[in-house]
Parts: C-alpha cells; structure tokens; sequence
C-alpha cells in the first residue's frame, strides 16, 4: 500500500473519521480526489496516517478532543468572566447612585432641621422681646420708636421691617390713611386687628410694632417675607 498523506488531519474526531475513509477508498483501488502533485505539494504541512501506528490512531483522536474541549473551556471561562466583569460594573453604578441619593437626603435632612432650628430661635427672640416692657409715653420721637422695633425685630428682620415701616406711615404711629381707615406704623386694617396685642395699640407704638411682626411672621414668614411681597405689589 502506498503512503498517502492526508490533508489536515485535524485535531477533530470528525475529521479522523474522514481521513481513515479516504485512505481506505485508496486501498481498495478508488480513484483519489486530487492528483499526486496535490499530494506532494501538501506533504509539508499534513500528518501521515500511515505513519501513525494502528493502535495509537485512537489516542490522536482523543487528544484532539481534549484540546477541543480544552478550548471551549477556555471560552467558555473567559465569557464568564466578562460577564462578571459587566454585573460588578452594573453593581458599582448601583451603589454610587444609592450613595450619591443617601447624600442628598443627609444635606435636605440638615437643611430641614437648620431651617426648623432657626425657625424656634426667631420665635423665642420674638417671645423674649414681646415681653420687654417700654414706659409708657405722651408721645415719641421716630428715634425712640426704632429703638422698641429694634429691641423687638430680629436683627436680620430689622431692615426688611423698617422699609416696610418707612413706605407705609414714614414710622408715625398715629398715621391714618382717610380713605381706607388703615392706622399707625403698619398701617393695620382696620386698626382695631392691633388689640390682640395691646388695649393701648392706638397710643404705643411697641404694641404696633408687636402686632406688625406678628403679623408679617403669620402670613409671610418672616419681615423680609414681607418686604418681597412688598416690592412686587406695594402693598402686603
């Protein structure tokens, strides 16, 4: 029998298989598919089956497969890792939103409890000023009467206050306006809602000024709450 040499005897079984079936097409007398110049010109780079003993063809075979699963094995490890590499991805981005989101609701947090802080220390200055008593007066000068809204005002709120003061009665107490009724430093209307702090609140101005900041504190928040409202109405 002549030597025959197979082109890429593959490191599949299937392959093998194909192999032995071709050299025994030659060995019973068949024509061979391509010419013995294809044969020669392929001897470099084939395995002889003739060279390969009987009893170790098996074996080729087998190697062949395990170096195939070998390197499914490896693909297969390599997907895994990747996928691996792309959910701890995913988690990462999870955890820094949930980080970024437990920051956030800190800082609003803080924000609340200042603002609720500064809310209590405004109303207990408030309170604390509301009881101060002044002598009472005949009369008083505007010097006298920004020294009760200064002991009573908040000193952050003094400024707003005193604007609002200066448009609305130039910080005379017994200013009346004729066509509305509207009296003293606030120009409260109808004057009268001023009792609630004081029988007197005709008369003195600490109980005008005490009225007036309860009231811009109850409907806008704050004296400078007040002058906002102010500048886009002129009037509040």
């Amino acid at each position: 029998m002549s030597r025959i040499s197979v082109r890429g005897f593959a490191v599949a079984s299937a392959t093998a298989v194909t192999t032995v079936g071709a050299v025994v097409g030659v060995a019973a007398g068949s024509t061979p598919a391509v010419d013995d110049n294809n044969f020669e010109a392929t001897a470099a780079d084939t395995t002889l089956l003739a060279d390969i003993p009987a009893g170790q063809q098996a074996q080729v075979q087998t190697a062949s497969l395990t170096q195939q699963a070998d390197a499914q094995a490896s693909a297969a490890d390599a997907t895994a890792k990747k996928s691996a590499e792309e959910s701890a991805r995913i988690q990462a981005a999870k955890d820094a939103k949930t980080k970024k989101q437990a920051a956030e609701d800190k800082l609003e947090k803080e924000r609340q409890e200042k603002e609720r802080q500064d809310k209590e220390d405004r109303a207990s200055r408030s309170e604390v000023r509301s009881a101060s008593t002044f002598a009472v007066q005949g009369s008083y000068s505007v010097a006298e009467i920004q020294a009760m809204a200064r002991q009573i005002v908040p000193a952050d709120q003094f400024q707003c206050f005193s604007n609002i003061v200066n448009h609305e009665s130039t910080w005379n107490y017994r200013a009346t306006n004729p066509s509305s009724g509207a009296y003293g430093l606030v120009q409260a209307y109808p004057g009268s809602k001023m009792a609630s702090a004081g029988a007197d609140w005709q008369t003195n101005p600490a109980t005008q000024i005490k009225w007036g900041l309860s009231y811009m504190n109850g409907r806008y928040g704050s004296p400078c709450g007040a002058w906002s409202f102010w500048l886009q109405h002129h009037s509040y």
